[in-house]
C-alpha cells in the first residue's frame, strides 16, 4: 500500500498551491468556522457541514478561563485564522463568553486577513446564527474563488512566480513517543528531512516541550537562556504526555531530540504564536514550539504557528488528523504498521529521505493523507494553567 502510493510521487520536486492576497502560499483552500467558546461549537459545526469547502474547529475552551490560560486560547484562535491554508474565517460566539468572538475577529482583521463575526445571541438564536454563518462562509468562498491554484510547477515558472518547492513550506513536526523503533528508524529519516527543508530556506516548527524541559542545560546551550526560559517551565504546567518527559530524561538529550538533526535552531515560539511574529523566529531553520507531544494539542499549536502540514511520527499509530493542516503519519514500528497499515502514510523502515520529501511535496500538491481520507479532524488546544 505504501509502495503504491509512493510510486506516483517519486521525483516530485514542486507543487501548486493557493496564493493569498498578502503573498502567502497555502496548500489547502478552506474557510475556517471558528467557535470562540464551547457554547458555540455545535453551531460552528453545523455551519461547516452546510458549507462546501468549510471546516470547523470545535473545542471546549473560551468560558471560565483566566489570565494566561484565556490569553493562550485567544492567541491560538487568532493564529489558526492566520494559517496559510485558511482562505477566510467566520468566528462564531455566544455573546457572553470570556474569549469573545468580536475580540478574536478584530485581532484577525488587524492582521489583514478575511474574517466575519457573529454571535448566537445577536443573531436571534441557534437556527438564525447557523443561517447567517452559512451566508458568511459563502461570501468568503466567493472572495477566495479568485485565488486559483498558483502556476508554480517547473513548466510554468517565471521570474515573478517561481516554482514552489520544499523551501516554500513550513513543516510542523511532532514525535509522540521515544520507542526504540522510533529512534532507530524514524529519527534519522526525519532529521535528514528537517535539514533539507532548512537548507532550502523553508521552516520547520517542532513540538514537544517535555523533551527540552527534561534537559535544561542542553536546551540553554542550544537556544540561549532567554529562549530556553520559555520552554523550561513545562514541568510546572498541567500534567500531559508525562511518559515522554520521563523517557526523555532517562534516555538523554540526543536520543530525545535526534529527529532535529543538525539544522540550525532559530528560536522558540509560544503556543498559539505565529512563527515570524513577536519573539518567534521568522527566518528559515528550526523553531521550537512550546507545545506538548500529544498530537491533538501539538497539531493545533503547529497550525497556529503557520505550518502548512504536520509530520507526525508515531510508534503507537495514533490516527488523529486536523481540520486545518494535513497530518502525515510516519512509523517505524513493525507491530503498528501491521495493525493499522491504512492509517500510516509511510513506513520508516523501508523509506529514505527522498521518499519522505516526495511524499510531503505530493501532499502539498493536493494528495490526501490517510487521516484526510478517513475524515479525521481532531482538534484540541493546550491549557496554559488551571482556570475556573
Amino acid at each position: 500500500m505504501t509502495e503504491n502510493r509512493l510510486s506516483n510521487r517519486v521525483g516530485r520536486d514542486s507543487f501548486a498551491g493557493y496564493r493569498r492576497p498578502d503573498g502567502r502560499l497555502g496548500i489547502r483552500n478552506r474557510v475556517l468556522v471558528l467557535p470562540s467558546v464551547i457554547c458555540s461549537h455545535v453551531v460552528a459545526e453545523e455551519i461547516a457541514a452546510r458549507s462546501p469547502g468549510a471546516v470547523a474547529a470545535p473545542h471546549d475552551h473560551g468560558c471560565g478561563q483566566l489570565g494566561a490560560d484565556a490569553e493562550q486560547t485567544e492567541r491560538t484562535l487568532v493564529g489558526l485564522a492566520g494559517n496559510p491554508n485558511v482562505a477566510g474565517t467566520v468566528v462564531v460566539g455566544l455573546g457572553c463568553e470570556t474569549v469573545r468572538s468580536d475580540v478574536v475577529a478584530a485581532a484577525v482583521d488587524e492582521c489583514g486577513l478575511p474574517v466575519r463575526e457573529l454571535t448566537i445571541q445577536d443573531a436571534g438564536g441557534t437556527d438564525a446564527c447557523a443561517d447567517r454563518g452559512v451566508a458568511a462562509v459563502a461570501d468568503l468562498r466567493e472572495s477566495a474563488a479568485a485565488q486559483e491554484p498558483a502556476e508554480v510547477d517547473d513548466s510554468t515558472a517565471t521570474a515573478d512566480e517561481p516554482a514552489a518547492t520544499l523551501g516554500d513550506l513550513t513543516v510542523g513536526v511532532v514525535v509522540d513517543d521515544l520507542a526504540d523503533s522510533t529512534r532507530r528508524h524514524a529519527h534519522p529519516l526525519v532529521a535528514e528531512l528537517v535539514e533539507r527543508v532548512a537548507a532550502a530556506g523553508g521552516r520547520v516548527v517542532v513540538a514537544g516541550n517535555e523533551r527540552f524541559a527534561a534537559h535544561p542545560d542542553e536546551t540553554r546551550a542550544l537556544v540561549g537562556d532567554a529562549a530556553a526560559d520559555r520552554l523550561l517551565d513545562a514541568a510546572d504546567r498541567p500534567a500531559r504526555a508525562t511518559r515522554v518527559g520521563t523517557e526523555a530524561a532517562a534516555q538523554g538529550f540526543e536520543a530525545a531530540t535526534g529527529f532535529i538533526g543538525d539544522a540550525p535552531v532559530a528560536g522558540v515560539a509560544a503556543y498559539g504564536e505565529r512563527v515570524g511574529d513577536g519573539d518567534a523566529a521568522g527566518e528559515g531553520g528550526v523553531t521550537l514550539l512550546d507545545a506538548p507531544s500529544r498530537v491533538e494539542e501539538a497539531a493545533t499549536g503547529l497550525a497556529a504557528a503557520g505550518a502548512h502540514l504536520v509530520l507526525h511520527v508515531t510508534g503507537q499509530g495514533t490516527p488523529a488528523g486536523h481540520p486545518i493542516v494535513p497530518v502525515v503519519k510516519l512509523s517505524g514500528d513493525a507491530d503498528t504498521l501491521a495493525a493499522v497499515p491504512g492509517d500510516i502514510d509511510l513506513d520508516a523502515r523501508e523509506a529514505d529521505a527522498d521518499d519522505l520529501e516526495s511524499l510531503l511535496l505530493a501532499v502539498a500538491d493536493g494528495d490526501r493523507t490517510c487521516a484526510e481520507q478517513h475524515g479525521l479532524a481532531e482538534f484540541a488546544i493546550a491549557r496554559a494553567g488551571p482556570s475556573t
